[in-house]
């Protein structure tokens, strides 16, 4: 089963405070979800799906218990994402997003 997926980097949106996790290590991710919360965002939504979300969930409780204790989890949203890989075949896959606010 093959999917269309770049690799995501620990890339934010302006305006939404997201961080989209991806292959690279969860490290990069925590710090980028805290230095959102550094540079004044009230809340930070951390965005993963298929194999990358036991990833998202640890970015998560890593920001929550070493980093940022008055970071708490608002919201945890899950879905399934249709992908279209190259050869024209469709599959689903698993989403989460989770909503950190301090």
């Amino acid at each position: 089963m093959t999917e269309n997926v770049a690799e995501q980097k620990p890339a934010t949106q302006k305006g939404d405070n997201v961080v989209f996790v991806g292959k690279k290590g969860a490290m990069g991710y925590v710090l980028a979800v805290v230095t959102q919360f550094n540079n004044g965002a009230k809340e930070v939504t951390i965005k993963a799906r298929g194999k990358l979300i036991s990833r998202a969930v640890d970015v998560a409780e890593i920001v929550r218990h070493r980093f940022m204790p008055d970071a708490k989890v608002d919201k945890i949203s899950i879905s399934t994402e249709e992908l279209t890989s190259e050869d024209g075949s469709k599959s689903k896959v698993s989403a989460i997003e989770i909503l950190l606010k301090k």
